[in-house]
């Protein structure tokens, strides 16, 4: 395995704290860090895989493998397989040879790709982990503390990356949820003064056209201030 020279890991370490930063989506940002990882450890393939917390499992969600077999391996449960328990204990676990190893699943896949050593890191924010990322070799290869430590920086800015884009996601779906409620509301109050309807009619009235017309509820309450103020400018 020949990693990249100190210069080179800087530079990726310093690709990812960009990403941080940047307004790429979520699976851009993992395919970037895979990409970039792969290269500063000289692995032949390296995968990001993430926790569903509602479904307890961890999923690949990047490789930089072109391998649909690897990419489309089934999710595995937290603790099961060494990346479940990697995730779970939050500490990182090296294998010399995947094959040999009694914990490691998908022996077969492993075979099949040429996978020999695995140096698996989480990816924790704030000592909570979200997932974990995996690199590779095609050879056995002995982990160095280095080599640890390089993918534990990697692994760490990586997590930080990715929790700052989930955080912008959820914030923005929020924001729009309230937009939504506000305009809701608003529609609302147009319908119970132009129709002299309670607030339990107008809602309901909003609700029948959504379902008939098949908008969301959000649609249709723009629709009904943007008549109510197309009328006002008429008069």
């Amino acid at each position: 395995m020949e990693s990249m020279p100190f210069e080179e890991q800087i530079k990726a370490l310093s690709k990812i704290s960009k990403a941080i930063t940047s307004d790429l989506y979520l699976e851009d940002i993992l395919r970037l860090i895979v990409v970039v990882t792969a290269e500063a450890m000289g692995s032949n393939i390296c995968s990001i895989m993430l926790i569903d917390e509602k479904k307890n499992e961890i999923v690949i969600r990047a490789t930089q493998s072109v391998s649909e077999e690897y990419i489309k391996k089934p999710p595995l449960k937290i603790g099961e397989g060494i990346a479940g328990k990697v995730a779970k204990e939050n500490k990182p676990i090296a294998i010399k040879e995947v094959i040999k190893e009694k914990e490691y699943k998908y022996k077969d896949i492993a075979k099949k790709e040429g996978l020999c050593s695995l140096l698996c890191v989480p990816l924790a924010v704030k000592g909570k982990v979200i997932g974990v990322i995996n690199c590779y070799t095609s050879t056995p290869h002995n982990f160095t503390e280095t080599e640890i430590d390089i993918l534990t920086s990697i692994a760490n800015q990586a997590a930080v990356a990715i929790e700052n884009t989930e955080l912008m996601v959820k914030s923005k779906v929020i924001q729009e949820e309230l937009e939504a409620r506000k305009k809701i509301e608003r529609a609302k109050g147009i319908l119970m003064k132009e129709e002299g309807l309670t607030e339990e009619e107008a809602y309901k009235k909003l609700q029948r056209y959504s379902m008939d017309h098949r908008k969301t509820m959000h649609e249709v309450a723009e629709a009904i201030i943007l008549a109510s103020d197309i009328k006002k400018k008429i008069r």
